[in-house]
């Protein structure tokens, strides 16, 4: 798989005809967010009596403009349920690294994808492909995501097949589009198969209303597109229960996923050949909490692994939301653990990494971040602050210690 990379510093660069619209197209969006929060002010000015309908038309009026803006996705539909849409994402972010070993900052395009889904009869298929857009045009394609056929057997179960998102631990199995922090947590940066779409067979399903699984088996080949040819193979069993209401939280989850790597130095996925993991969500009120503790068993040279993650959430509005994070990673030997994204990407004057091997075997790390919704999580802005720290007990220059801040647009369709 193509990795996409992100220059070590912002420059002035000239954009593309495609870079261009799609520049205007953010700028557009970023614009109309803004016209609707200086309306909402103009109106707290009027009198009492008044503001309250005023702001409520205006509130209608502008969020209703900003959701039929996503109609353009919608190419067909019938009254049996079949249809056929444009699917995608598009995410920005620009980065700040501050640390011991050296400073980063980049302004770049972190994702985008564009295909289609559809659904005909008992069949839905999808068909995207991930697309880099720091590149040039003629090098911009990366490779193949959701290439997938599935068939309902019945109202609660699927079977899918070909190239699928193959998701466990508790951000591993939340798709890009939904996380409430910019980047996923560095416990499933280091368990989780960060490749995520690989290709096999899958199947998805409930026990009662309470109880679901899903559990699957697929090949580990790298390859860009649909593949079994090289590498091995991993199988991957996870299930979720559903808690009742009760007076510590209106909404719960727990799960617990189980994966088995028959591990291959072709593979694309990390070099673990258990992955154990248990999480959780519970909301009460505007409060939520979400965690996850997993253990993986090392191979190839890897080290075991185990982590922990406390997420607790605080919803002020409908459209801002407030998020904290504390990581903890340990691995049983030297050089176990990576970084996080963009703290493995601080540089030095010649572009060359100064965290050597970005590895040691403790990693803590502390997150406050603030999310806002323009509408929902199909268009919203993501801004936190993280410090990490990083002990190398093998004393091989992969210490670290350091502040960083994200800026990030999500959208998708």
């Amino acid at each position: 798989m193509k990795n996409q990379t992100l220059t070590n510093k912002t420059s002035a660069r000239a954009l593309s005809p495609a870079k261009l619209i799609i520049a205007v197209a953010v700028a557009t969006s970023l614009s109309t967010s803004f016209a609707y929060a200086k309306t909402s002010a103009a109106i707290e000015d009027n009198e009492i009596i008044t503001k309250a309908t005023q702001y409520s038309e205006v509130n209608k009026g502008t969020e209703s403009n900003i959701n039929d803006a996503w109609d353009f996705a919608n190419l067909y539909d019938n009254d049996q349920g079949d249809y056929f849409k444009l699917s995608g994402r598009l995410q920005l972010d620009s980065a700040w690294v501050d640390s011991e070993q050296g400073d980063y900052n980049d302004t770049a395009w972190r994702r985008f994808r564009f295909g289609f889904k559809g659904k005909t009869g008992e069949f839905t298929y999808a068909l995207e492909a991930d697309i880099n857009l720091n590149d040039s045009l003629d090098d911009a394609y990366n490779r193949l995501t959701d290439a997938n056929v599935a068939w309902s057997l019945d109202k609660n179960t699927e079977l899918k097949f070909l190239k699928q998102s193959t998701g466990f631990t508790l951000d591993g199995k939340t798709s890009s589009k939904k996380l409430l922090t910019p980047q996923r947590n560095n416990l499933t940066n280091n368990l989780w198969f960060t490749s995520e779409y690989f290709t096999g067979v899958s199947v998805k399903s409930k026990f009662t209303d309470d109880w679901s699984y899903k559990t699957g088996i697929f090949s580990s080949d790298g390859s860009d597109e649909i593949s079994i040819s090289d590498a091995s193979y991993f199988a991957m069993f996870s299930t979720a229960k559903k808690l009742a209401k009760n007076s510590l939280w209106d909404k719960g989850e727990v799960s617990f996923d189980y994966i088995y790597n028959d591990t291959h130095e072709e593979g694309n996925t990390r070099d673990f050949s258990q992955v154990i993991s248990t999480s959780s969500k519970f909301k009460q009120n505007d409060w939520g909490l979400l965690s996850d503790i997993s253990w993986g068993k090392g191979d190839l040279g890897q080290s075991d692994l185990f982590g922990v993650v406390v997420m607790p959430t605080y919803q002020q509005s409908e459209k801002i939301q407030w998020v904290a994070r504390y990581t903890y990673l340990s691995s049983s030997e030297d050089n176990g653990v990576r970084l996080g994204r963009y703290d493995s990407k601080v540089v030095d004057e010649h572009g060359v990494s100064i965290v050597d091997g970005e590895r040691g075997d403790k990693y803590q790390e502390v997150y406050a971040g603030v999310n806002w919704f323009v509408n929902d999580h199909k268009l919203k802005f993501q801004a936190g602050l993280q410090y990490a720290k990083m002990d190398d007990n093998a004393n091989d220059g992969g210490a670290y210690d350091g502040w960083s801040f994200t800026v990030a647009m999500r959208s998708y369709w």
